[in-house]
């Protein structure tokens, strides 16, 4: 057994209390004897989204030694609201208790830097790993598997039952809807995303029609009583008359033919796309990351591809996807397709004149567009961490995490401001944005119906049909910046240091070159001097611009271990990966080191 570094784990605060639990709050030293796994996250974050997927299995598996707390830490105004904690514990089947913590308490006493954060703490209240970003289920089960080992040779592993607590469940004819669509009978078909089904409705959007799926969560064809899918979301209509869905969850999309009831598989292999891993290709054969929206813009379905911060498209002529626009790298740089970046595009809509791809790209809380020559635009929005809910000139105004976009007869475009529960309007004519409504809880998309919008009002289960006004709604100003306190940092030259320990039993891949890569750059640019761009070592020095006292470093870090086994011809391998946005401010009394743990332990802090 390796030695490890003996931190004392800080206590777990959270104002907000414990969801999961049967309303009772927990100390750690009530925990004492298991290993306890906490996993900092945000309901906003795809990457989150995707830890909570990677630890089910874990979860079922060592459910007798191991206890998962979900630390709620928000990223957005919305997201410290109680309701909304609750809400999205439900909506992503959270099976483990959850320490709401809207002022960042414990985030800051464990000296997180990233969404997602998982931290393990061995049976007798020490830290013993901290892991950012997603791929790590493998190290952590391994980590569990010796610790399970060390600590019952020791006496000081207790085994039983959790402290999770079921909450009762509620009867509503759909569950945090993700998506409509309007059928050419007047009736919708809706995604019922927390159900994982699809439900097909009346004309008054409430009558129930059909569902299409068992409901159970899983991947698999048939008729509507044989199809399972995975927090559906999306939904357009192919041209030979049969629904897409991006079936978020299972990384797939899927096709439903109405008339025949039977759903069947068009592009994904049921598994998470991974660096490395084929970008275009025939659509069965090549991994996708969470697939949130789509639209038949120009002759190809486009695909607002979440988890990976790109757009792609299926051709379905060829049978074949491949990317469309972005880099993998999260932000907002606009310019020609491939070189442009997104965070989370999660609504698609094709301008009435059919010339634009509209995009509600949720984390820079902007509304985009991709012209006919696949350049990408901005028309609302500045970045990672301006936010709020601001009308007016669209070069000042401000949205809160939309995630879905309809566009209107002329020219102009419906947004769902998710986060500020409203409904919004570009106009490009006048360069202006407005507000249609407010107080629609979580709007996540809506449709046009005879001249007025049926919205999408996710966290009230419900289709909500508005005339739109023919006045602007006056909504007092609000603007905000991420939650997250600066790092103070040094003048000067800066060490970057990404701390990466491969699991135990691996090493780093080095068959076919680096296993290692390093992306740095910096909002303002003109923040560093030296030391953005690529690089395969995981540590740098950066130099420090004079003059420019505040800022966010984006550091963008993978790297890839495989099993170390001599005998093995063909040892398993595993990719881990995160993305930092790290807030900063220069100062005198600030650090001259920044250590960012991709996995394993900082021994120099």
């Amino acid at each position: 057994m390796a030695t490890r570094a003996r931190v004392r784990a800080p206590e777990l605060i959270g104002k907000g209390g414990w969801l999961n639990t049967g309303d009772r709050q927990y100390t750690l030293s009530e925990l004492r004897g298991r290993i306890v796994i906490l996993d900092f996250w945000t309901f906003c974050c795809v990457n989150c989204l995707h830890v909570l997927d990677e630890l089910r299995e874990l979860e079922e598996k060592h459910r007798d030694t191991v206890v998962i707390i979900g630390v709620h830490s928000p990223k957005f105004v919305h997201e410290a609201e109680h309701q909304a904690v609750v809400d999205a514990v439900e909506r992503y089947e959270v099976h483990h208790p959850v320490l709401d913590d809207p002022e960042l308490a414990t985030w800051k006493q464990y000296a997180v830097r990233a969404w997602p954060t998982l931290v393990v703490i061995d049976p007798e209240g020490y830290v013993v790993a901290q892991h950012a970003g997603e791929g790590h289920a493998h190290a952590i089960e391994k980590l569990v598997e010796e610790l399970e080992a060390e600590h019952g040779a020791k006496g000081t592993l207790r085994r039983g039952d959790g402290p999770y607590v079921a909450p009762e469940p509620v009867a509503t004819h759909l569950r945090f809807p993700g998506k409509a669509l309007l059928l050419p009978d007047g009736g919708f078909l809706v995604s019922d995303t927390t159900r994982h089904r699809l439900v097909e409705l009346d004309e008054d959007g409430e009558t129930v029609r059909r569902h299409f799926g068992t409901g159970e969560r899983g991947l698999s064809d048939g008729g509507p009583d044989e199809a399972r899918f995975s927090e559906p979301q999306g939904l357009a209509v192919l041209p030979d008359g049969r629904i897409a869905v991006a079936d978020t969850v299972n990384h797939a999309i899927r096709a439903l033919d109405l008339t025949t009831g039977v759903t069947s598989t068009l592009a994904g292999t049921g598994r998470q796309w991974w660096q490395g891993t084929p970008t275009s290709g025939p659509a069965r054969e090549v991994d996708l990351s969470s697939p949130w929206d789509l639209a038949w813009f120009g002759d190809r379905l486009w695909i607002a591809m979440a988890g990976v911060h790109q757009l792609w498209t299926y051709d379905p002529e060829g049978r074949a996807v491949r990317v469309a626009a972005g880099t993998t790298n999260e932000g907002l740089v606009d310019g020609p397709a491939a070189e442009a970046w997104f965070a989370q595009p999660s609504g698609l809509a094709v301008s009435a004149d059919g010339e634009r791809l509209w995009i509600a790209d949720s984390e820079t809380s902007a509304l985009r567009w991709v012209d006919r020559d696949e350049h990408v635009h901005t028309a609302v929005g500045t970045g990672l961490f301006d936010f709020g809910h601001r009308d007016g000139a669209a070069s000042q105004a401000l949205l809160q995490h939309p995630i879905g976009v309809t566009a209107l007869p002329d020219g102009s475009v419906a947004i769902s401001d998710t986060y500020n529960h409203a409904l919004r309007r570009y106009d490009p004519a006048t360069d202006e944005v407005t507000t249609l409504a407010t107080d629609i809880r979580e709007p996540s998309d809506a449709v046009l119906v005879d001249g007025d919008l049926v919205v999408v009002e996710s966290a009230r289960h419900r289709l909500t049909r508005l005339r739109l006004p023919e006045e602007a709604v006056r909504v007092a100003e609000q603007a905000h910046r991420t939650r997250r306190a600066a790092t103070e940092i040094a003048p000067g030259t800066l060490r970057l240091d990404v701390v990466f320990q491969a699991p135990a039993g691996q090493k780093l891949d080095t068959r076919y070159g680096p296993s290692t890569r390093l992306l740095v750059s910096a909002t303002p640019p003109e923040l560093l001097a030296e030391g953005s761009g690529a690089g395969t070592d995981l540590g740098r020095d950066l130099v420090l611009a004079d003059g420019v006292t505040e800022g966010v470093l984006h550091v963008s870090a993978m790297a890839a271990s495989c099993d170390d086994d001599p005998a093995n011809e063909y040892p398993a391998c595993h990719v881990h990966q995160q993305d930092w946005g790290v807030p900063v401010r220069v100062t005198a009394e600030g650090a001259p080191r920044l250590p960012l743990v991709l996995a394993g332990m900082d021994e120099q802090s």
